[in-house]
């Protein structure tokens, strides 16, 4: 066994909710494996959970003194906290000042039940620990005492009141370890101990991570000092993912490029490429959806052994491993039937199924329509999915195991989604945004380049242009196009073209010779695809490019550190009494269910909506805490969050604190949230992020369609038609009245020309302020 392959082992045994510590971090630093435990220790640990485990199972009146010896065992000598002078563990009257947190909205006040000190540093804290009863879940919401929060969300708060960076929450069972840094996002790791003598690896993860040598050894080798190190590394994770999804676009654009020039242009004609882009980028989000539905059970078929074998997309991508496997990916190339499963699950989860041996609720939404992209299908648009036939493209199983591989793989390990925060998968999608497709106008070739060219294409006319020039004008051009040295081009440009090679470049140029015979010479310079065909694309084929709609629209990826701060500045003084009165906080008070129900929050410029899941995190929260309020003065709360004094005859809410906070995201969501955007796919991200912390089983998604919008929220229109006709639909039957075309087009010309000439002057002259203001008076003048 590899040591890689060890730690990626261990790592898919705990459970890890954010960015945890990287394959290649726990390789630098433990070169040689995990630390080994020691056997007397091992078996200690194992009698002691046995005798812990049988206490609680025949409820042992003594279990209360039992449960207690049990955890003061696993942090003494199963992690060595307690050395030899006592001072690194501390509990009871021994614990340092300054380590509790009031919650001021409630009577909660927090304290540890223990803490590591570096008493070498005045008692510096290093490690909080606190202790909860065995039938307590640690990530479900504490009920009773008017804070809606987890224990392991209480954690957070501690840890962040008490500026300790670490945490670890027990109820004897799960050892959650909690990391908090300051204006980063938080990490939840946790070990169970059933599984210590049935998987002894994470025993050895669980004493070399978090015993006494991680927080006293060199620097560069304490716990806090990997998880930094972590955490640059889970940038180039998400950084590499959106990567591999890009290529995995590429991939299936050229793919349907291919059917569309087998079927004679017939396929995508009326289709703009824009369009295009956008199907190829819809299938990747239905298939990130789909992947997280499944590992975190958010429909019931989940766990049914035909959905499984037949259905689910991660079962699919196993499928096709062990096949290749068996024979070779080659073979995969000439099997189509994987498309049209992915194509039978989408259709699944918009429609539903109802079937004897297997039913699922139709979920709807925008997201999963068939008849949103029918190309997908093989059928024309205008055609109806349950009334028209299907006809899959042509799409092999190689390319769905791309698919599959880029949003599941990394670096040979298979990604949690639960280790990922949906900001983290609105970024990888934001990096998409920016390219699109186009039809190529004359033969383009795509360049490897280096990341710091600018246009790392080139027209094969440009380039015979070039070489009438001479060869050192084609060396100058290609420099410049692919941003590599020149003795780089020269070598490549000297290089011949094997046979094998010669062949996969006549298959990119549609089998005619006489295009593979001009663009040989330029064989070595050409950016390869997944399966290595070279990227050269014949005039009329579909390519994808980088656009111009994610700087023009303003779409960037916000980070979770910096939305929690915002939201939580910004909705405090709406969703309490007295802040705004300037009231000490400690005077604040909830507003009611039905108060916070009747808010409503809306981003202008919601992007992939990552300000917008974090207010409905945070005013689930708040929802909770305050059903929690009128419930004890009486209350019924009914399933739509109504608070009444009597449910006569209505769904009561559920008791399970899960189930709750789900119905709560939803109702914030449904009730209060809503976003526009200018970017079309950024408002279907937006609808994903969201999704994602709203779903409930069996639940309908399509009720966000009317909240989030795409359009543009500063002239509130999509195009200069509606103003020209003064009409919101000015291509219905009826309208095309452009009562002032010529007057508006005339002053946007002028305008624009304006704000030319000041965008110019700014350039010329940064300092003339005066002129700068009389050119700004005049743009807004024409404008108004």
């Amino acid at each position: 066994m590899t040591k890689q392959t060890r730690h990626h082992e261990w790592l898919s045994l705990i459970d890890v909710s954010g960015p945890f510590l990287a394959a290649p971090v726990l390789e630098k630093v433990f070169p040689q494996g995990l630390e080994s435990v020691d056997p007397l220790k091992r078996r200690h640990l194992r009698q002691a959970y046995d005798e812990w485990r049988e206490a609680l199972d025949l409820e042992d009146p003594r279990l209360v003194d039992i449960h207690q010896a049990w955890g003061e065992l696993v942090l003494t000598e199963g992690l060595d906290l307690n050395d030899e002078e006592g001072d690194t563990l501390r509990s009871g009257d021994r614990l340092p000042d300054g380590l509790s947190y009031r919650h001021p909205e409630s009577s909660v006040t927090l304290n540890p039940a223990y803490v590591v000190v570096d008493d070498q540093h005045e008692d510096k804290p290093l490690m909080l620990v606190a202790v909860h009863g065995p039938e307590v879940d640690l990530d479900s919401t504490i009920e009773g005492d008017g804070w809606a929060t987890s224990p392991a969300e209480r954690m957070v708060q501690l840890c962040r009141a008490t500026e300790t960076r670490l945490g670890l929450v027990t109820n004897g069972e799960r050892w959650m370890l909690v990391d908090a840094p300051v204006g980063a996002v938080t990490t939840f790791a946790s070990w169970y101990a059933r599984l210590w003598s049935q998987e002894p690896m994470t025993l050895q993860a669980f004493v070399t991570l978090l015993g006494i040598n991680r927080f006293f050894d060199a620097k560069d080798r304490r716990l806090s000092a990997l998880l930094d190190d972590s955490l640059q590394h889970q940038d180039e994770v998400t950084d590499a993912l959106g990567k591999q999804v890009q290529r995995a676009v590429d991939v299936l654009i050229q793919s349907l490029n291919r059917a569309n020039h087998d079927r004679n242009q017939e396929l995508l004609k009326g289709i703009p490429p824009g369009e295009l882009y956008e199907a190829a980028l819809t299938v990747m989000m239905r298939l990130v959806f789909l992947l997280n539905a499944e590992e975190r059970e958010l429909m019931d078929v989940v766990k049914d052994e035909r959905f499984q074998t037949y259905y689910a997309v991660s079962s699919l991508r196993i499928q096709l491993r062990e096949q290749a496997g068996l024979h070779s990916e080659e073979l995969l190339s000439h099997r189509r039937d994987a498309w049209s499963r992915l194509l039978a699950i989408f259709r699944a989860i918009y429609g539903g199924i109802e079937h004897e041996a297997l039913r699922m609720p139709a979920l709807g939404g925008s997201l999963f329509d068939p008849d949103r992209f029918p190309f997908l299908e093989g059928r024309i648009k205008g055609t109806s999915w349950r009334t028209d036939e299907a006809r899959p493209l042509p799409i092999d199983n190689r390319t769905v195991l791309l698919l599959l591989d880029a949003i599941q793989l990394f670096q040979g390990r298979t990604l949690s989604y639960r280790a990922l925060d949906v900001e983290n998968i609105g970024y990888v999608y934001e990096g998409l945004l920016e390219h699109t497709v186009e039809r190529a106008k004359e033969v383009i070739l795509d360049l490897d380049a280096t990341k710091s060219a600018k246009k790392p294409w080139v027209g094969l006319e440009e380039l015979e242009s070039a070489e009438e020039e001479g060869g050192k004008a084609v060396e100058r051009l290609l420099k410049e196009r692919t941003g590599s040295a020149i003795s780089r081009v020269r070598n490549d440009l000297k290089k011949s073209v094997d046979p094998e090679d010669n062949a996969r470049l006549l298959a990119a140029c549609h089998n005619d010779q006489s295009l593979c015979n001009r663009i040989a010479p330029y064989f070595h310079l050409l950016r390869i695809d997944s399966w290595g065909y070279p990227l050269a694309y014949p005039q009329g084929s579909y390519m994808v490019t980088t656009g111009t709609d994610r700087r023009e629209t303003g779409t960037h990826y916000t980070p979770k550190s910096l939305t929690e701060a915002i939201v939580t500045e910004t909705l405090e003084p709406v969703a309490y009494v007295g802040p705004a009165e300037g009231e000490a906080r400690e005077n604040w008070r909830l507003k009611s269910s039905e108060e916070l129900l009747d808010l409503k929050v809306c981003d202008p410029a919601m992007g992939s909506g990552a300000f917008l899941v974090q207010a409905c995190r945070w005013l689930s929260e708040r929802l909770l805490e305050a059903w929690q309020d009128e419930e004890r003065a009486g209350k019924c709360i009914r399933i739509d969050g109504k608070s009444l004094d009597s449910l006569e005859g209505g769904e009561p809410l559920p008791r399970d604190v899960e189930e709750r906070l789900l119905v709560a995201r939803r109702l914030i969501a449904k009730r209060c949230l809503y976003g526009v955007d200018i970017n079309p796919m950024a408002v279907e991200l937006a609808k994903l992020s969201i999704w994602l912390v709203t779903l409930a089983k069996g639940r309908p998604f399509g009720f966000l369609d009317h909240n989030l919008r795409s359009g543009d929220s500063l002239l509130g229109i999509h195009d200069l038609d509606q103003l020209r006709c003064l009409d919101m639909e000015p291509n219905r039957a009826g309208s095309g009245r452009k009562l002032f075309a010529q007057a508006i087009d005339q002053a946007v010309d002028e305008a624009v020309e304006l704000c030319k000439r000041l965008r110019q002057r700014l350039i010329l002259d940064i300092h003339d302020v005066e002129a700068m203001a009389e050119l700004d008076k005049e743009a807004r003048r024409k404008l108004e």
